[in-house]
């Protein structure tokens, strides 16, 4: 990928951020990891192919966000932000572009094993659970694991975030009650999603939001399982990019258990559960 591509890539995301109103910070920075990278003397993918990530970071406007998200493009040519302002994410596609993994075994993983991102599939190599999934024998997953190693430019797996560092149930939750209140009421500028919109209605309601140095980027799920099961207006979507590697999260209306009726982080149900036992203050 030439470096005008890549630049061309950094100016769009700017202004689809503020074309969706962003805040400001974010849109110059985009703008300026283009203009930095258009005006390298050498090609951007060599910097990475010498000095890896920290070789990205030196790069003129770019800090460890903008770096991870370098990385990534340069290894996988696409860019994940991106593909979700304009309405393309697709995970299913995500997951099959890892070699050994075919269109139904990807479909599968989603479906079954909730994996959004290639650091979910990561994970799930690792912790036993793509083990379980008929055909991934010892000798696939090897070759998945390796896949990934220099997909995500590790040396080796590193476990998720300790729990410490992610962000809370309760600002997990706040930025899903401003999103789904805002949308609402009409006040979020919506996008086409590509997927399952063959009249390109922009329907789908976006949020960008900041908690402290955390940045959030909202949507209803626009996932087959979510139209599946008719929750395409219920299921919210979190992107946080407060982390190295974009923290993500699924929010959703509990219709069953202790929770039922309440909105619940999932996999993080104990969480919610103390959560809702707290009386609000008066």
């Amino acid at each position: 990928m030439e470096n005008v591509d890549i630049a061309r890539r950094l100016e769009e995301v700017a202004d689809l951020l503020e074309a969706q109103r962003a805040v400001q910070f974010r849109v110059r920075a985009y703008r300026r990891a283009a203009d930095a990278v258009r005006r390298l003397p050498k090609p951007l993918h060599e910097i990475w192919r010498e000095r890896g990530e920290e070789g990205l970071r030196e790069v003129t406007g770019v800090g460890e966000r903008l770096a991870t998200s370098l990385r990534i493009l340069l290894s996988t040519g696409r860019l994940p932000m991106l593909d979700r302002l304009r309405g393309e994410a697709d995970p299913v596609a995500l997951i099959e572009s890892v070699p050994g993994i075919g269109r139904v075994s990807a479909e599968r993983l989603y479906l079954n094993l909730g994996i959004h991102s290639l650091e979910d599939l990561e994970a799930a190599a690792h912790d036993g659970r793509l083990a379980d999934v008929a055909g991934f024998g010892r000798k696939r997953l090897a070759g998945i694991s390796d896949a990934l190693a220099a997909r995500l430019g590790r040396v080796r797996f590193s476990e998720r975030p300790h729990a410490a560092d992610e962000p809370s149930v309760e600002e997990l939750l706040d930025v899903d009650r401003e999103y789904r209140s805002r949308a609402a009421a009409g006040k979020l500028p919506r996008i086409a999603p590509r997927r399952f919109n063959p009249e390109g209605e922009a329907w789908l309601p976006i949020l960008h939001t900041e908690r402290g140095d955390r940045h959030y980027t909202a949507l209803f799920s626009n996932t087959a399982r979510a139209h599946q099961f008719d929750r395409t207006h219920d299921w919210v979507v979190l992107y946080c990019d407060h982390h190295p590697e974009e923290f993500q999260a699924t929010v959703v209306t509990s219709y069953s258990g202790a929770l039922s009726g309440k909105r619940v982080v999932r996999g993080r149900e104990a969480e919610c559960e103390a959560h809702y036992a707290v009386p609000a203050a008066c």
